[in-house]
Parts: structure tokens; C-alpha cells; sequence
């Protein structure tokens, strides 16, 4: 435990922090607290954005976890996660297991009014660049 957190009681434990964060949030966003869950071996939604940048946590099972510029990686139940959202593409959110159910709980800071998701188009999927 870092000096910084050494003061948190019994039963309190800070998981990630990301200061960078903090810049990406739009003005006048509003925080919206969601829950995805999906069933064994759902592959998630098809490549999207999101209005504005979340940070996360895998609850349950894994997640095979891809941003637009990053290598595809699996996050575990513990693990957190961060998308800076805006014009970066989220290629893969599935669950990584054919036979649990995984989760994960983020916040996601966004306008008012703005989809939580927007699903890209296979034109513009074609022009973009994505690790292999």
C-alpha cells in the first residue's frame, strides 16, 4: 500500500488511479455508471467508440480487451481498464470464456443526450490502422 492510501480503513483498497484521465472528460459531462455482462463465449459488441473516456473494472471472468493502436489483451476479474473514448475505435470487448459469464462495471464521462456507444462502419473500419 502506497503512503498516500496507507490512511483508507480496513476493507478499502485503491485499485488503479489514472491522473491522465482527467483532461479527456468533456465539459459539462455527466458520469454514467454501467454494467456489462456477457454470457460464455459472447463476443461483445462489434467495433465502436464511445463519447467520452471510462475507467473500469472486470468484476467476473475475462475480457478479451482491444483499442484501436493496442495489441488485443485479456483483463481478469481484478483488473482495471481505461478508454481515452472520442475517435478511438474499440475493436473487442467479448468475453474471453466459453464457459462463465464474465463482467465488468465501468464509468464512462459523456454529454448529456450522447449514445453510450456508436458502432463504426465497415468503410471507415477499412481506413483505419489495428494491431494484429
Amino acid at each position: 500500500m502506497s503512503a498516500e492510501h496507507a490512511h483508507l480503513p480496513p476493507g478499502v483498497e485503491v485499485i488503479a488511479t489514472l491522473p491522465e484521465a482527467a483532461p479527456r472528460i468533456p465539459a459539462g459531462a455527466e458520469a454514467r455508471t454501467v454494467r456489462v455482462t456477457l454470457s460464455p463465449g459472447d463476443p461483445g459488441a462489434p467495433p465502436h467508440r464511445h463519447p467520452g473516456p471510462l475507467f473500469g473494472y472486470v468484476t467476473e471472468g475475462e475480457i478479451l480487451f482491444e483499442l484501436e493502436g493496442q495489441p488485443p489483451r485479456v483483463l481478469k476479474a481484478g483488473d482495471a481498464v481505461f478508454e481515452p473514448g472520442g475517435d478511438v475505435i474499440h475493436y473487442q470487448g467479448g468475453n474471453n470464456l466459453s464457459d462463465a459469464q464474465s463482467q465488468l462495471v465501468v464509468t464512462m464521462f459523456a454529454l448529456p443526450g450522447t449514445p453510450i456507444l456508436t458502432v463504426v462502419g465497415a468503410e471507415e473500419l477499412a481506413g483505419r490502422f489495428q494491431v494484429e
